[in-house]
């Protein structure tokens, strides 16, 4: 019984990621459009005091407004939001591929041979640094600064 329990934990985590559930009711789990795309009537249309139109036409137009804003949103989605799911879908693969395939085997090619080009690099500062500013530091080495005060 307990071999069998692991078993079934072991094809819950095996799950492929592809056909994972997706969350129908929040559809911004990691409220990335928070502050983007929240307008409402109020937010694009005010009257100021003293300059108010009839009730019924503020009213209608309120109306009017949310709901062509909630059916043009779903037509266009309808109508755009799989091919651009296709367009999106390639362009982050393709973003992907490149940073596998070349971003990363470069950079490791680079450290690579910039490690040998630091060796040379110190073993000419060794060489050559090193024993001019050894001497220069002997040279120097006896120099006494004295400040006197004169009144």
């Amino acid at each position: 019984m307990a071999e069998e329990q692991t078993e079934l934990e072991e094809r819950i985590i095996i799950k492929d990621q592809h056909t994972k559930e997706i969350d129908l009711v929040n559809r911004d789990p990691k409220h990335i459009n928070e502050d983007v795309v929240k307008v409402d009537f109020e937010d694009v249309i005010a009257e100021p005091v003293g300059t108010y139109s009839f009730d019924g036409v503020w009213k209608t137009s309120y109306t009017t407004f949310t709901v062509s804003k909630y059916w043009c949103y779903r037509l266009l989605s309808a109508i755009l939001g799989i091919p651009l799911a296709v367009v999106w879908g390639f362009l982050f693969a393709l973003i992907s591929f490149c940073h596998i395939w070349a971003v990363v085997p470069c950079i490791k090619s680079y450290l690579i041979e910039i490690q040998c080009v630091s060796r040379i690099y110190s073993l000419c500062i060794h060489t050559f640094c090193d024993p001019l500013f050894e001497a220069l530091s002997k040279i120097c080495g006896n120099i006494r600064v004295a400040l006197r005060k004169e009144i």
